[in-house]
């Protein structure tokens, strides 16, 4: 007897996937990125996670930059903003904050790499900026210079974190350190007369020390000077 082929399944009873939302979205691309890296998160291969097609997601986000960038607002709930409540210097509590923000991109290197471009705009991004800036105007930057400053700060952050995510991920980043660190000594005083002054100090300190040094050159930088009308 030939078995009876079953008879389709009515769309009515078949489980309703969930309604696709702004924020369902972002949490996928979150728990995507966490899983298979942030080069993986496509709109396709979201799209594919959600069981939709990609057209449904540009309602909600135009790109994959765009995506990106929601993806940097969503993680920079974890930065540490608790500092600049503290007590002491207003730099170094800005400083701290600093840290704290790199510190997120130190933990997602491809991420670091897109924050050099993507722009993030949530309640997030706008509490560290308003978090700096009144910072800033505690310690009686002018509000021309922290304008600009609070951009330059973030840059530096990023870009540090971008760099080190790089050398974390070469296989021959260590033995490269060494050739500059052997480099240096063998120079000439005769023809590299500086160098040769400095010498190792040139690469001396932690990752962390010198984040923290440059944070404090760049905030007394920003303090000190005025913006020019040419």
């Amino acid at each position: 007897m030939t078995p009876r082929t079953p008879a389709p399944r009515s769309r009515r009873e078949r489980p309703a996937k969930p309604a696709l939302t702004y924020d369902g979205i972002v949490a996928t691309a979150v728990r995507l990125m966490r899983a298979e890296g942030l080069q993986r998160v496509t709109m396709r291969r979201l799209a594919q996670e959600l069981d939709t097609g990609p057209a449904s997601l540009y309602v909600y986000v135009a790109n994959t930059a765009e995506l990106h960038a929601a993806i940097l607002e969503e993680l920079l709930g974890a930065v540490d903003l608790t500092p600049a409540g503290s007590e002491g210097d207003w730099r170094d509590r800005l400083a701290k904050v600093l840290l704290s923000y790199t510190r997120v991109l130190f933990d997602h290197p491809s991420l670091a790499h897109s924050a050099l471009v993507a722009r993030p705009s949530g309640p997030n991004y706008l509490t560290l900026v308003e978090t700096i800036l009144a910072l800033l105007h505690e310690g009686e930057v002018p509000d021309a210079q922290a304008a600009w400053g609070v951009d330059v700060l973030l840059q530096v952050a990023t870009a540090t974190a971008a760099e080190q995510s790089a050398r974390d991920g070469a296989i021959d980043a260590e033995d490269e350190h060494n050739g500059l660190i052997a480099a240096l000594g063998e120079v000439s005083a005769q023809t590299h007369p500086r160098i040769a002054a400095l010498g190792a100090d040139l690469v001396s300190g932690t990752p962390r020390q010198r984040l923290a040094w440059i944070f404090g050159a760049v905030i007394n930088g920003t303090r000190t000077t005025p913006r020019t009308t040419d």
